[in-house]
């Protein structure tokens, strides 16, 4: 149970949507877009979050596509992790959904909200970063596509009143060669200690992690160093790991000394394999 009272709009459209967080807005009421819940609803039990209401937008249709069309993947914000592993239209993306959660929260957990939610692993967006993808924002100011990698700086930097609409996927990408690891402390369903998704384009890999830093992050440092072909595989190794953008994580999860050991056998492996 959510330990507070709060009111509940179930759109039908983007415009009333958008709508209705500029009207409550203007009463004093910050509502939250919701689409799976799962992470408002666990957060909520912790007293971390607080709404006096929630703009439900998983009645919106163009939330919840999931479609080929002119040679672009186009997925609904709403769409669940179940929804994207049974229709496998992009492998890398499959895999990598697989492996967030049990198969029942996978039922609840949404594109949108795993890539907008504040858990610091969000491994949905690895696909979507490697794969140069874009996005459908909604909000006061009208629609706007942009790349994911532009709006995406370790979190979704929505203005207020902004949601995702529609991820999009050039249709290229889907067919592309395609890693994903992850690693973790025991379980096969568990937070990692590092996830790594990547893509073989035109002979240059794009990787992006998650679990290394408190935050996903595809890094073109990283990438340079990782295809430097005139190095040998564990120099461009070791280059890349002495140039990720942040501190290695040390919690209880796993050790800086253990996520970077972790790394560089994924890294080995990463260049064999691509």
């Amino acid at each position: 149970m959510i330990p507070f009272d709060f009111e509940y709009y179930k759109p039908e459209t983007v415009e009333e949507a958008v709508q209705l967080y500029i009207e409550l807005n203007e009463k004093g009421i910050k509502p939250l877009y919701y689409s799976g819940g799962t992470e408002i609803i666990s957060m909520s039990r912790a007293y971390n979050v607080h709404t006096e209401a929630v703009i439900d937008i998983k009645g919106i249709s163009e939330c919840n596509v999931q479609k080929l069309m002119d040679n672009k993947l186009i997925i609904g914000a709403a769409i669940t992790l179940t929804q994207i592993a049974e229709a496998n239209l992009f492998p890398l993306l499959t895999l990598t959904v697989q492996r967030i959660a049990d198969h029942t929260i996978q039922d609840k957990i949404t594109l949108g909200g795993n890539i907008c939610g504040t858990i610091i692993y969000r491994e949905a967006v690895l696909p979507l970063l490697v794969s140069n993808s874009e996005v459908i924002i909604a909000g006061p100011n009208g629609r706007k596509q942009v790349l994911l990698k532009n709006i995406f700086d370790k979190k979704m930097k929505l203005a207020c009143g902004e949601f995702i609409v529609n991820v999009i996927v050039d249709k290229c990408f889907l067919s592309l060669p395609y890693l994903h690891i992850k690693r973790t402390k025991s379980d096969k369903i568990d937070y990692p200690l590092v996830t790594i998704a990547a893509l073989k384009d035109y002979n240059r890999i794009n990787i992006a992690f998650s679990g290394i830093c408190s935050y996903p992050f595809r890094s073109p440092m990283v990438e340079d160093c990782l295809n430097n072909t005139n190095l040998s595989s564990n120099i461009r190794v070791n280059n890349s790991i002495d140039n990720m953008p942040d501190s290695i994580l040390n919690d209880i999860v796993g050790s800086a000394d253990f996520r970077k050991f972790m790394l560089q056998k994924i890294l080995i492996e990463v260049l064999e394999k691509l």
